[in-house]
């Protein structure tokens, strides 16, 4: 069940309502006002929902003004959840065939992301039931961020989300890139060319294996962070597109 903690107030009316489902931490933004229902878009991060809250809170504002609901919560093993260590072993792995100038190991990609996958699919179909449920907040549903391989089983499995925005800022196990094939939403993938904590060719082929009859590729000069602003204005038309 879903416990909220007492929200506050951030600057232009974005009303901020930190909560908790089954011990998992989250944050929902809102209008503040209750008029009629409005769309929910679920923001995906990397984890660490503390430290990626000021990027959120921007994300949020911009749904927020376009008539949505923005949620999220904090990626298993990330943030104070109790951490995997099988992950944290599989990201050190990860971290040193990169540094080292190897190609990344299958195996690594597999042990580092598909228990994320695993694990959070789940809980954000959870956090959909609860928040349907809440007075003001309706279907569509969306959903915008990464981790990739979670945007694309979501996309897969859960009917209720009907567009979603995919960060392709993360290695994608292979089994993943044969899920792309059962999606059939609208996406729009943001690729940044130059991510060297990527691999541009890896996302390449899941865009391609990604179903959708309507799919649209963007990609970007620059490194992991260096995702450009007029990009957010992109992803706001279309969710305007497809959850209005």
């Amino acid at each position: 069940m879903i416990q909220f903690s007492s929200g506050q107030r951030l600057d232009g009316g974005l009303l901020e309502r930190p909560f908790t489902l089954d011990g998992v931490p989250g944050l929902l933004w809102t209008a503040g006002t209750v008029s009629g229902t409005a769309p929910v878009i679920l923001l995906g991060h990397p984890g660490g929902l503390d430290g990626m809250r000021p990027r959120l809170v921007e994300r949020a504002r911009q749904c927020v003004a376009s008539g949505f609901v923005a949620a999220a919560l904090e990626l298993p093993g990330g943030g104070d959840r109790p951490r995997l260590p099988d992950v944290d072993r599989a990201r050190a792995d990860l971290r040193r065939a990169l540094e080292a100038g190897e190609a990344v190991a299958d195996d690594v990609v597999d042990r580092l992301v598909l228990p994320l996958v695993e694990r959070a699919v789940p809980e954000w179909r959870a956090l959909l039931d609860e928040l349907l449920a809440l007075p003001g907040i309706g279907g569509p549903v969306g959903y915008s961020g990464g981790v990739i391989s979670i945007g694309v089983r979501l996309a897969a499995v859960e009917p209720r989300i009907v567009a979603s925005v995919l960060f392709a800022g993360s290695y994608v196990p292979r089994s993943i890139v044969e899920e792309a094939r059962r999606v059939s939403i609208p996406l729009l993938v943001l690729l940044q060319w130059d991510d060297r904590w990527n691999d541009r060719g890896m996302a390449l082929d899941l865009f391609d294996a990604l179903g959708s009859a309507e799919k649209t590729l963007h990609a970007n000069t620059g490194g992991h962070t260096g995702v450009p602003a007029f990009e957010g204005d992109d992803a706001d038309r279309f969710f305007r597109r497809h959850l209005r």
